[in-house]
């Protein structure tokens, strides 16, 4: 792994917009599904997946769901529910309650805080199938009292004939309201527009290839949408005194997603940095995806040097990673300086796994340096706001005069008289 000064690192990581061809694909694609519904969802489901449906077909019944239980070990199921637990628990604390204040002058101002009523869950069933992703998607939609969750997800995972029944067991155990086989962009489409079999959604929120993520971007606006997904990324900012076994294997964790996937070292000890890189090739040889992994790290992966443990926090600020590990003496004392990250583990035993998959917090993070303005997934992911306004007869005559001329500066005389009127008929009464 290779070993740089800190101003040598840059890393790319612009979103993908995906080639002329792709971007067409995903709007073709969509126009159709628009326009002709089931037809075209089927069409293109024979054609990218290579499977043939009815619509009748479509949807994923309660009773294959239930099914899907027969098909894994009750380990997982008991390991699953432990999980949902923990995120379950984790997430309620994130729920807002509406409020209203009256005040004294007989002006009443308030939010109301409401959950969607429809959201969209997209899971992959590419390269590798994910049900902690579906229960990070769905857990907080429920938590916030989203009454209609629909989970879409292509008709056979990769490698595999039909889908994952882990997929279909972690969609129930987080409480999913509705699953349809469909995936790519058609799924899209046919949540944000509806089909006669599918109807349409608020919100559409989990990540995909190219083409769901082109097609996200397409009808953001007709439904709203989480965010664009970017490859996994980790840092880790180690003192001497970290195990450099268990800052590779960090690192290594998160190599292992993709080849497009980040991970960084950053520390001020020299030896810790040679220690942490020979670990790499010596866990990387016993990885079972270390083609993936090995790729990763040559492309996108780096220990970098620093001074101090203070420059090692300005440059992980600067790269705003998903995943940031402090594996540093007294961890909590150097907490106030991470303003940019996704999710932060601190110490020697939180490892970015514990988070993936148990411990509560959500791992749907920003990415490609976004965390410098977004947020995990969560609670209010899935709820809108609405202001509320009374204004007293009395706290419209104290402050109409105001109002208007603030209006008239604008030269919106109709907002103006808006207020005059009531002020002229209500004036000595």
């Amino acid at each position: 792994m290779r070993i740089i000064r800190a101003g040598e690192f840059q890393l790319d990581r612009r979103v993908d917009s995906g080639n002329l061809e792709e971007q067409q694909t995903a709007r073709s694609v969509i126009e159709r599904v628009r326009t002709e519904g089931d037809a075209a969802v089927l069409e293109y489901t024979r054609q990218f997946d290579r499977v043939e449906l009815t619509p009748d077909a479509l949807r994923i019944s309660p009773e294959e769901l239930r099914a899907a239980y027969d098909r894994v070990e009750p380990a997982f199921v008991e390991a699953l529910r432990a999980a949902a637990a923990n995120i379950r628990a984790y997430h309620e604390k994130q729920r807002r309650q509406s409020w209203i204040d009256v005040q004294h002058d007989g002006t009443t101002l308030g939010q109301i805080v409401r959950p969607l009523r429809r959201v969209g869950v997209y899971v992959p069933g590419g390269k590798a199938a994910y049900p902690s992703s579906v229960m990070m998607n769905i857990i907080p939609a429920s938590v916030a009292g989203v009454r209609e969750i629909v989970m879409v997800t292509p008709p056979a995972t990769a490698g595999r004939e039909g889908i994952d029944p882990y997929i279909l067991v972690a969609a129930a155990e987080a409480g999913v309201t509705e699953a349809y086989r469909v995936g790519g962009a058609q799924a899209i489409a046919a949540l944000a527009y509806g089909t006669e079999t599918i109807p349409a959604v608020d919100k559409i929120v989990g990540p995909g290839n190219i083409y769901v993520a082109l097609a996200k971007r397409l009808v953001y606006g007709v439904v709203d949408i989480d965010s664009i997904a970017g490859p996994s990324e980790i840092v880790v900012i180690a003192d001497e005194g970290a195990n450099p076994a268990y800052a590779a294997a960090d690192l290594l964790s998160q190599a292992e997603h993709d080849e497009m996937a980040s991970a960084v070292l950053i520390t001020p000890s020299a030896a810790l940095a040679e220690r942490v890189s020979a670990e790499v090739e010596k866990q990387l040889a016993q990885l079972p995806r270390r083609d993936i992994a090995a790729e990763s790290i040559e492309r996108h992966g780096a220990i970098l040097l620093v001074d101090t443990l203070e420059e090692a926090f300005e440059a992980s600020n600067r790269l705003a990673p998903e995943h940031l590990e402090l594996l540093v003496d007294n961890p909590l004392d150097w907490l106030g300086r991470v303003e940019n990250a996704g999710a932060v583990f601190l110490g020697p035993y939180s490892a970015e796994s514990v988070g993936d998959y148990f411990a509560g917090p959500n791992h749907v993070l920003p990415t490609s340096g976004t965390a410098r303005f977004f947020s995990p997934l969560g609670v209010d992911t899935f709820v809108k706001r609405s202001s509320l306004i009374s204004y007293t007869r009395e706290a419209l005559l104290a402050n109409g005069d105001k109002i208007m001329t603030l209006a008239r500066h604008e030269g919106l005389e109709g907002h103006a008289r808006a207020i005059s009127v009531r002020m002229e008929s209500n004036r000595g009464t």
